[in-house]
């Protein structure tokens, strides 16, 4: 019988809670009630209370009650809760895991989830489910479920509500896992819509190769996730041909994964091959929202959401030496592959980003800063999107990770 854990803060949402729990005994599942509030317990007696919750955290659950610090109180059930949480899964106690509340109750929820291994299924009914989650959800899969009302009483609109998250949840632990070739060495790929044909191209040889690909769309997110994983051994490999998400760290765009991208794979030791795809580009909202400090630059509308606007020379000379130091510290092998002919599938001559001063800056920064001692440089008379410069890159990458480690395929 699978087993979840229902988290939550029983002193304010305790009738809730406990016809959350009722719907899933209801559905063959065993409970594990956890009570991460920090008032009295106005609701059904929890497996792990909240003294055990809190003294996890480091903290006394009378000395938060009597401080009446919100805040202070939140931080630490939300990091008792963590280690509560990931302490049930390892002892096999944790199959899916479930909880309701607001901004504070959610807050404490997503941090314990986030602790749990990708394909464990997360769910959170929540106040803050439809607007920006990224604090929440992170790097994770956790599943957010808008509340619609607020976590205050069970009626015909709130009942409805919960009774489908928990029918969710229970049908995720209890649907078994896909069945899928895990002996494949697992790789990363980045992409974003400009270097669309070159990581399709690529999949289609690496899955042909015997791998197993993921790919991860370059808009921050996808970057950091495919960064988490890298650090987190899950990767044999990295085909990181958009790095793209560089020149939002550096300009302001809306889609940077911050400074340690590109990072985690060499500290790793992962093989990678790098490439400086979408580097000629930052990314905005629609036009109207492009800040007005940029209002004479070359600015090309991708879709209605979505704005870009081609980076200088300048910016250029500053991110082709920021690529260049950063995979320049790689302790595995690593290759860098420069299309000389377009970086991204506007870049290319008559292309509305074509600019021939800013790639020369751009390759002369990645030149002048690369460490060829580590990093082998490989430069190709051809554009990111030409299926020879996909090919090559596979190429590489494959034979750095059959060396690797003696990877037997």
């Amino acid at each position: 019988m699978a087993t979840v854990v229902l988290l939550g803060t029983l002193d304010t949402k305790g009738a809730e809670y406990a016809f959350v729990r009722d719907r899933l005994v209801e559905a063959g599942l065993d409970v594990v009630l956890v009570d991460a509030g920090v008032t009295e317990n106005n609701g059904p007696t929890a497996d792990v209370p909240q003294a055990d919750v809190a003294a996890a955290g480091g903290a006394d659950i009378a000395a938060l009650a009597a401080a009446r610090d919100r805040g202070a109180a939140v931080t630490a059930m939300a990091k008792g809760a963590a280690l509560v949480v990931k302490r049930l899964y390892d002892e096999g106690s944790c199959d899916g895991a479930l909880a309701l509340g607001g901004t504070g109750g959610t807050s404490i929820a997503a941090q314990a989830f986030r602790e749990l291994p990708l394909g464990v299924p997360k769910v959170i009914v929540s106040t803050a489910a439809s607007g920006d989650t990224r604090m929440y959800v992170a790097q994770s899969d956790l599943v957010l479920f808008p509340s619609v009302t607020d976590i205050a009483g069970v009626n015909r609109l709130s009942a409805r509500i919960l009774a489908n998250a928990a029918a969710a949840l229970a049908g995720m632990v209890t649907t078994p896992a896909p069945a899928t070739a895990a002996d494949r060495p697992l790789l990363a790929a980045s992409m974003f819509g400009v270097t669309t044909t070159c990581v399709t191209k690529a999949r289609e040889l690496l899955e042909k190769a015997g791998y197993e690909v993921l790919v991860f769309h370059m808009t921050g997110v996808g970057g950091r996730t495919l960064e988490e994983l890298a650090g987190a051994g899950w990767l044999s490999g990295v085909f990181d041909v958009t790095t793209t998400e560089l020149a939002d760290e550096l300009v302001g765009g809306v889609f940077s994964a911050g400074p340690d991208r590109l990072t985690a794979a060499g500290r790793a030791g992962v093989p990678q091959v790098v490439s400086a795809g979408a580097l000629d580009m930052v990314n905005f909202g629609p036009k109207e929202t492009v800040p007005e400090r940029f209002a004479d630059r070359n600015l090309y509308v991708h879709n209605p959401s979505v704005t870009l606007m081609r980076t200088t020379p300048e910016e250029c000379a500053i991110l082709g030496a920021r690529l260049a130091t950063r995979l320049s510290a790689s302790t595995g092998p690593a290759a860098l592959f420069l299309p000389l002919r377009g970086i991204s599938a506007i870049a290319v001559e008559n292309g509305p980003f074509h600019d021939p001063d800013a790639d020369a800056a751009l390759f002369d920064a990645i030149r002048s800063n690369l460490d060829r001692d580590r990093v082998e440089l490989v430069e190709l008379d051809l554009d990111v999107n030409d299926p020879a410069f996909a090919t090559a890159m596979v190429t590489k990458l494959d034979a750095y990770v059959s060396a690797h480690k003696g990877v037997d395929r």
